[in-house]
């Protein structure tokens, strides 16, 4: 078949700029065939390359005694003890969710359920972390509901818990919204399976289901902003079988124990040419296709096309050959196909062969690890003005501007339509801080939470970045447990704005700052940039997802407040309203500076909550709608009211950051009173849990009538 020619529209097309075109030409010393420029634009795009964010993300901590396995494979890997590693990473799906609601999701989920099980973990917990448009936008509702039940569809048949997650609405997000997707798994310390070829000669083995045309050019997408030929790009979003992925992760963990598996990558973004170059890059070889004998469930499929097809649930091995007749056993009784699609070459090449003609021959090095790398200009974020004044408001109608909002409201119309109990596992549902699972056979529990506040990085970026971590941080510890290390998912705007990049920029630096403080190194992660529509773009969200680890599950903090306990406050309040839930919701202001974040006191007051947890009966970290809104929600989920003796507006729902509120009887109080003399932490009672009323200072209201606003409200706005 004729490839077409290749012209300055086909490179913009690719989203390669003229200047990548010309290093293209330098690099082969000829036009490249269109199948080559294909392999190109998926390995330079920016989802695959990195290419605007990579200088930055090397100034990230990635290390430390726990770690296993840092950034730069499918996932990282951390150690838990008793030779046991968690697996676990966060990933966007951005552009294919707000294109194809339903199906954009659900392959987000199958996409970093394969990043986990590749690495030879079993998959235990799944998160999402969601931001929406405006909800009285036109878009929003579809979108929703397509997303959250894409999410459950996939997960659910899967057969993995959704343990956590946020959900947000914001106009900004009315053109672009976001999908972030997080998966951990289990596995022998000792037995991690990498994604780096070895050995020449050694057989390249396509794993899974076939190849079709969804996706293709997926990443290039991916990678660029929206206009108005939004519709036209519905064909590059892939389509996802849950089933079938089930199978293909029991293939898997059989195959890995039969010794066959030299190194093993998943087909994630730019399917068989990313898995193929990363693979061979890693191990510094080079690495021959033959297209023939690829799987394919469409006819006159194209080099290009079956290069760059996204098609989901499909794996690239290279091979023990001596084990070939098991490994392909395992396969066939799985019901999957198992083809030899190629070889290890010790040449630096990547050659692509269809139909006894040469359709790409490239140098392998110079797509991967050599992709162009920018340092792109940037401006610092201006400063906050300084904040007007907020009015104080009677503060039951505070909390209930919040509790009916979308964004605070109680969200189980979201989490009750994930399985979050299969595996029998989940020792912690949604819906309450930090998602716990048991670790199973074992007395051990690992915590899961995802926490970022846009608002604040737009304001602050360093200091939005810093809150970022210190939440996850914070909503770890929450439940007793020691926060070990996180992931990040970095959602930005159009990178060659510098006002944008300044944003990545500053943001970096402060979860930088953080992660080095609170000893929570990342260990993986991905970017998602030009999340714009138009020319506007998302606010700032790089989400951090972090995982804890209770030695013993009986360390957990679980409880509930019940009548007589004592409200206790942990940490300063100065009543920071800037950038505030309430300054939001109930006066639609958006100014001031985010909270500061003070790294020593984070560290200091939480490891006073973890020392101290067998004095605590409940505990919640307080973040958006401060003290009243904690307050509220632990009241409710004990179905016990609350008294909170201040009743001024800054004290009830100011967001300074390191505090948490705890409830517990009057005698554990006074031993906490004592302990926290001793560690310089400050504390204070607050209040005190009790009768079937939320009173703040003079005001008051039925626990039951705001319960009933906080739990339909989600429902009836997008339900």
């Amino acid at each position: 078949m004729q490839e077409p020619a290749i012209t300055s529209d086909i490179i913009a097309a690719h989203g390669l700029s003229p200047d990548e075109y010309e290093r293209i030409l330098e690099i082969i010393g000829r036009e490249p065939t269109f199948t080559e420029l294909g392999i190109f634009s998926a390995m330079w795009n920016e989802h695959c390359s990195y290419k605007s964010s990579k200088k930055w993300l090397r100034t990230l901590p990635t290390e430390g005694p726990q770690v296993i396995c840092g950034p730069g494979e499918n996932a990282g890997v951390i150690d838990i003890g008793d030779g046991q590693a968690v697996v676990f990473k966060m990933e966007s799906h951005n552009h294919p969710s707000y294109i194809e609601p339903y199906q954009g999701a659900a392959t987000g989920v199958g996409g970093i359920l394969r990043d986990v099980f590749t690495m030879g973990a079993r998959p235990i917990a799944a998160m999402n972390a969601l931001s929406f448009g405006a909800v009285d936008h036109p878009k929003t509702r579809q979108l929703v509901h397509g997303v959250v039940e894409g999410i459950g569809g996939y997960g659910n048949c899967f057969g993995v818990p959704t343990v956590g997650g946020e959900v947000r609405f914001h106009p900004a997000y009315n053109g672009n919204c976001l999908v972030n997707a997080f998966a951990a798994g289990l596995a022998d310390a000792d037995k991690i399976f990498y994604s780096a070829a070895s050995g020449v000669g050694m057989p390249v083995v396509y794993l899974g289901a076939k190849t079709g045309r969804d996706g293709v050019g997926g990443a290039t997408m991916a990678s660029a902003e929206f206009d108005d030929t939004i519709e036209e790009k519905r064909p590059t979003v892939q389509v996802g079988d849950p089933f079938t992925e089930k199978r293909l992760m029991e293939a898997c963990m059989e195959l890995m124990q039969t010794g066959a598996v030299i190194s093993i990558q998943d087909m994630g973004a730019a399917g068989l040419t990313c898995s193929a170059v990363e693979m061979g890059d890693k191990g510094g070889l080079g690495i021959q296709l033959n297209l023939d004998h690829v799987p394919q469930r469409e006819t006159h499929m194209t080099a290009y096309e079956m290069m760059l097809s996204e098609s989901q649930e499909r794996m690239l091995m290279v091979l023990n050959p001596e084990l070939e007749s098991e490994a392909r056993a395992v396969f066939e009784k799985w019901d999957l196909d198992f083809a030899i699609v190629g070889e290890t070459i010790p040449e630096d090449r990547f050659l692509i062969l269809h139909g006894n003609e040469v359709m790409a021959d490239l140098p392998l090095s110079k797509l991967s690890s050599t992709a162009p790398e920018y340092d792109r200009p940037w401006i610092e974020t201006p400063a906050a003005a300084e904040m007007e004044p907020v009015p104080g408001v009677d503060p039951i109608d505070g909390l209930i501007a919040l509790i009916s909002s979308p964004n605070y409201a109680a969200k189980q119309w979201v989490y009750e339509q994930y399985d979050h109990m299969v595996m029998a596992d989940t020792v912690r549902a949604p819906g309450l801080g930090a998602g716990v699972t048991r670790v199973h056979g074992t007395d051990k529990a690992l915590a899961f939470t995802s926490d970022v506040t846009p608002r604040y990085v737009k304001a602050n970026p360093f200091e939005g970045g810093k809150q970022a971590v210190a939440e996850a941080y914070r909503n770890i510890t929450a439940t007793g447990a020691l926060p070990l290390a996180t992931t990040d998912n970095l959602n930005f705007g159009n990178p060659e704005k510098p006002e944008i990049m300044g944003q990545f920029v500053g943001a970096i630096k402060g979860i930088g700052a953080a992660v080095a403080a609170l000893d929570v190194p990342i260990v993986s992660g991905n970017v998602s940039l030009y999340n714009e529509t138009d020319g506007q773009g998302i606010l700032p969200t790089p989400t951090i997802g972090a995982v804890g680890l209770l030695d013993n599950l009986d360390d957990l903090i679980n409880g509930t407040a019940r009548d007589g306990h004592v409200a206790v406050l942990v940490g300063e309040t100065q009543g920071h309203l800037g950038q505030s839930a309430l300054l939001y919701e109930v006066f639609n202001r958006e100014d001031g500076d985010a909270p500061h974040v003070d790294l020593d006191a984070e560290k200091r007051n939480g490891a006073f909550i973890r020392n101290n947890r067998a004095l605590i009966d409940m505990c919640s970290d307080l973040s958006d709608g401060g003290l009243a809104m904690a307050a509220f929600e632990m009241a409710e989920a004990s179905g016990v009211g609350v008294t909170l003796d201040a009743d001024d507006t800054p004290t009830l729902f100011g967001e300074d950051q390191a505090r948490y509120l705890i409830a517990c009887s009057f005698d554990k109080a006074e031993a906490l009173m004592v302990a926290a003399g001793q560690a310089g932490v400050p504390i204070a009672t607050v209040g005190r849990f009790g009768g079937d009323t939320v009173r703040m200072g003079s005001s008051a209201a039925p626990l039951a009538d705001l319960a009933a606003i906080y739990r339909s409200s989600f429902a009836e706005k997008i339900g």
